[in-house]
Parts: C-alpha cells; sequence; structure tokens
C-alpha cells in the first residue's frame, strides 16, 4: 500500500509540473509571439490613415514610419505626416520600454516645437485617431500580466484567446483580450476595455503577408471605437527591412530634421 501511494504521489507531482495554469500558458504564447517577432532589425513601411467620423465621412493621412529594433529594452519609431497640408512635417517619435514609461515625443511644425508627451496622457488619441499613444508603441511582454482564456475560430483560423491586463502606470485600459493566430503567432483582433471594464475600441488585422521569410505583417488594420462610433482605418504598404538605420535616426533631434 505504502508503495502504491508513492507511486501515485510521484505521479501527480509530475503533472503538477508540466500543466499549465492559465496564466502560465497566456505568459507562455506571449513569449512565444515575442520570440518568433524578434530579429528583424530595423523598417521603414508607407502607411495610409482614414479617419471616419460617426456619419462615416473620411480624411486621409499619409505617414512614412521607420521602427528600430532595440538588444534589451523596447523598440524605437518614427511617424513622419506628408499629408495632408495642415499635419505635413509632424512627426511622433517613441523609445519603447518593457516596465518603465515609454518616452514619446511629438514635433508640431507650426509650433516649431517638440512637445513631450506625458505618462498621464498615454491614453489620449493619437492625432485625433482611434489609436491612443500607448497603441502606438511596441507590445514589450512585461507590460502585461496574461491569462490564457480559451482556444476558437476566428476568420477561419484557430486562435488563443488571451487577457492581458497592463501593468504600466496611467493606462487607458483595465484589459485586452487578444486572439492570436495560432500559426503565424500574430493577432487577428484585439478588444480593448476601459478602466470600467466597457469594451471601448475592437482592432481587426487583416492580409497578413510574410517578409525575410518569417516576419508577419498585415497590410490593414481597422480601430473601431464602439462609444463614439468613429473609426480609423490603416494600410501599410512598401515593408523594407534592414535597411541600415541607426539610433542617431532616432533622436529627439530627428524630429525637427524629419522630412
Amino acid at each position: 500500500m505504502y508503495k502504491l501511494i508513492s507511486v501515485l504521489l510521484l505521479s501527480l507531482t509530475a503533472f503538477n509540473v508540466v500543466a499549465e495554469t492559465p496564466e502560465e500558458k497566456g505568459l507562455a504564447i506571449a513569449i512565444e509571439a515575442d520570440k518568433r517577432n524578434s530579429g528583424w532589425v530595423d523598417s521603414t513601411i508607407d502607411l495610409q490613415m482614414i479617419l471616419r467620423n460617426a456619419q462615416g465621412q473620411e480624411s486621409k493621412r499619409q505617414i512614412r514610419l521607420r521602427s528600430l529594433e532595440i538588444d534589451g529594452d523596447g523598440d524605437k519609431s518614427l511617424s513622419i505626416f506628408d499629408t495632408p497640408r495642415d499635419v505635413k512635417g509632424t512627426a511622433f517619435l517613441s523609445f519603447t520600454h518593457p516596465v518603465k514609461a515609454d518616452d514619446q515625443w511629438l514635433y508640431l511644425p507650426a509650433l516649431k516645437r517638440v512637445k513631450r508627451i506625458s505618462s498621464s496622457n498615454k491614453s489620449g488619441p493619437f492625432m485625433g485617431s482611434e489609436f491612443a499613444f500607448e497603441d502606438l508603441s511596441s507590445q514589450e511582454v512585461a507590460k502585461y500580466k496574461y491569462k490564457w482564456l480559451r482556444d476558437e475560430m476566428v476568420d477561419g483560423k484557430e486562435a488563443f484567446v488571451s487577457e492581458a491586463y497592463p501593468q504600466y502606470k496611467h493606462s487607458g485600459y483595465k484589459k485586452v483580450v487578444i486572439w492570436l493566430d495560432k500559426t503565424i503567432y500574430m493577432p487577428v483582433k484585439i478588444e480593448f476595455y476601459d478602466r470600467k471594464d466597457s469594451l471601448l475600441k475592437t482592432l481587426t488585422n487583416k492580409e497578413y503577408k510574410s517578409y525575410l521569410d518569417q516576419y508577419w505583417r498585415a497590410d490593414r488594420q481597422n480601430m473601431v471605437n464602439h462609444q463614439s462610433k468613429k473609426s480609423t482605418e490603416l494600410i501599410w504598404s512598401s515593408y523594407k527591412f534592414k535597411t541600415g538605420l541607426t539610433g542617431r535616426d532616432f533622436d529627439k533631434n530627428s524630429l525637427k530634421r524629419a522630412r
């Protein structure tokens, strides 16, 4: 009897070692997604932003985006507005960090000055769009705590469904729910819940393509604000990777000289 109990205890112990809690599985999924999207070094992309109001009226903006991967830290990115005329020359610089507050600056050509975005304003809208400043940061794993909820089909694809809870101050969200494609480990849908835990926005990512035989990027993203009935669509094109960008291309002076 003692021998049988010992065998059973050893079996249960072994099971507990390999069994994952929903929190452990959620974190493991996030780590794997981050691992698969590492090593692209730098990129340049063209972007069209389409703003739609509650009545469906549109305004369009043309943007160039440069990004730089940083070992041991979050990514750096620089967004430069080319059109329309009233925002031409506006530039947005973001340094993402895994744990501490991100550093973000906005250059406004009409004022000819660089404005730092304070941590308390990260939940505010970016240039009148339905994307908040915090949505534009690279989503570092350590910024959130995770919980796997279930697996389900979305748009004909098998996906992990997990909750992520922001761990940084001044987030506008209580949680986000992420549908992650099981094959490419990229999000196909994200729901954003406000601080009152009400559904605020939904982001859908479509038309994924592979670059460098490894990195998947969506050609279209659509952010719908369920409370204001406004939306913002992003159309991405002309992806280029490993173009030779350096840290100097992302210092604060680069905002003023961005062309």
